[in-house]
């Protein structure tokens, strides 16, 4: 009997179920991926907002400054005759600015010390201060600034500031014989010096406050 071979066509084998796996790690990474974005852009907009405050926080303390000058400038025209010895509120002045009251209270910020006491009476560097204190001062074109100031006197009680030793000042150096170091020296013969403090508040965009300190002697 003869016998034919018979090909039997192999059958397919059906794809493995499908469970998912790959879909769920590549959402967990583009879930990273999106919060590292989100951390970088915050990142870089936190960086850039603080690098902003500092840009104005120097540019106010390049205006106080003209603030300082100012107030010099009023100190050299007034040194003459009894104007420094007594309070002069149109100029910002007092003549008695070692006292307590002409200094923050313990525990009190410049910004209160500065509301309370010192906005009454300080000067604008542009413009004229009017009934809203530093509020009235004109701002700068160029920085935005609103620049105003005070000047104490360091001395405790009015009128002469050479009298009674209310005030602080520098020691006097006097010529007397036989004190140079060596012979033939020339003697130093300087005289006692009142010192003077200018306090400036400078007022910017974005809230940025800043108070410099001067003490000037005359």
């Amino acid at each position: 009997m003869l016998t034919l071979p018979v090909s039997v066509a192999g059958s397919r084998g059906r794809p493995g179920k499908q469970d998912g796996v790959v879909l769920v790690i590549a959402l967990i990474v583009l879930v990273a991926m999106t919060l590292a974005a989100v951390a970088l852009v915050r990142s870089v907009d936190t960086n850039t907002l603080i690098a902003g405050n500092l840009s104005f926080q120097q540019t106010a303390l390049h205006s106080a400054d003209a603030g300082i000058e100012k107030a010099i400038s009023w100190l050299e025209a007034s040194k003459a005759g009894t104007t420094l010895e007594n309070d002069d509120a149109t100029n910002g002045y007092s003549a008695v600015g070692s006292k307590d009251a002409q200094n923050p209270a313990s525990n009190e910020s410049w910004d209160a010390f500065w509301t309370r006491s010192l906005d009454a009476r300080s000067v604008c560097v542009l413009g004229a201060r009017g009934s809203n204190g530093m509020k009235d001062c004109d701002a700068d074109s160029n920085t935005g600034n609103k620049v105003a100031y005070v000047i104490d006197r360091m001395c405790k009680d009015y009128g002469s500031a050479t009298g009674g030793g209310s005030c602080t000042a520098s020691p006097v150096a006097t010529a007397v014989t036989g004190n140079a170091e060596e012979a033939n020296e020339v003697q130093l013969n300087a005289p006692s010096v009142v010192y003077y403090r200018i306090t400036v508040r400078v007022a910017g965009p974005r809230n940025t406050v800043s108070y410099v300190q001067s003490m000037v002697s005359l």
